[in-house]
């Protein structure tokens, strides 16, 4: 193993523990809700999302948030990408198995007066189990930071799924599993939050991540060899397939 490289590990995050106390959970949301700001993800998301929008055509663009969490970045790409489409209707919803993130999501949705004063761009949340029933019929998926929660079989039926449902495409963002990354990660999760789960799970999430490499195969293994791959700022990949795109 090389010296900038960190072994595979992937062990259960204190935040998939439905033990876990709602006011651990809830400090956790928020602490991701702070990171995800600082590394500007819904912004990443967005700019690789509009491309994929040229070809949409009329009506009304569907968009999915899979595993949205507390929903930060469903609402940051909603408003980003309803700014850049200059009032062309949009649906956004963030789709997760939580409740209770769920819960969290609706209420910051609600104060949240952005989507109040502009009916062209609506933003809902929903439940569901991505690896048992897949992702539902859109436009474009987005998701951040989810993969790394699974292991490679259900990846792999996962972007089967994306690939079906997608009318025009789909964006995953997710950490690189890297020595800088788990660097990152500590320092991250101990300078922006107090929370302890944070702080736990940060480090478990890199390790359990994987190189860009493994993310390459994984879509190779799916059929979508055409899909895109670069690195962004803090040690991610950001993954990006077109329906139609040449192999």
């Amino acid at each position: 193993m090389g010296l900038l490289s960190v072994e595979a590990a992937r062990h259960p995050e204190l935040m998939d523990d439905p033990r876990l106390p709602e006011a651990d959970h809830l400090h956790a949301l928020q602490a991701l809700g702070t990171i995800n700001a600082v590394s500007r993800t819904s912004a990443s998301l967005a700019a690789a999302v509009r491309p994929l929008l040229a070809t949409a055509g009329p009506g009304r663009i569907e968009i999915v948030d899979l595993a949205c969490g507390g929903g930060d970045v469903t609402r940051g790409c909603a408003r980003r990408l309803g700014r850049a489409l200059r009032g062309r209707q949009l649906s956004v919803t963030g789709i997760d198995m939580s409740p209770r993130a769920l819960q969290r999501a609706r209420a910051d949705l609600a104060r949240d007066h952005t989507f109040a004063r502009d009916d062209s761009c609506r933003v809902t949340f929903a439940t569901r189990d991505l690896v048992a029933d897949g992702c539902p019929p859109c436009d474009v998926a987005v998701s951040s930071l989810f993969f790394h929660h699974l292991d490679d079989a259900a990846v792999v039926g996962l972007l089967h799924s994306m690939r079906e449902a997608c009318r025009l495409g789909f964006v995953v963002s997710d950490l690189i599993r890297s020595r800088l990354g788990l660097i990152l990660a500590v320092l991250g999760t101990g300078l922006l939050s107090t929370s302890r789960v944070a702080r736990v799970d940060g480090p478990l999430s890199v390790r359990a991540a994987r190189t860009g490499g493994e993310y390459r195969r994984l879509l190779d293994a799916s059929g979508l060899p055409e899909a895109t791959i670069r690195r962004a700022w803090p040690e991610r990949v950001v993954i990006a397939w077109r329906r139609g795109s040449p192999s």
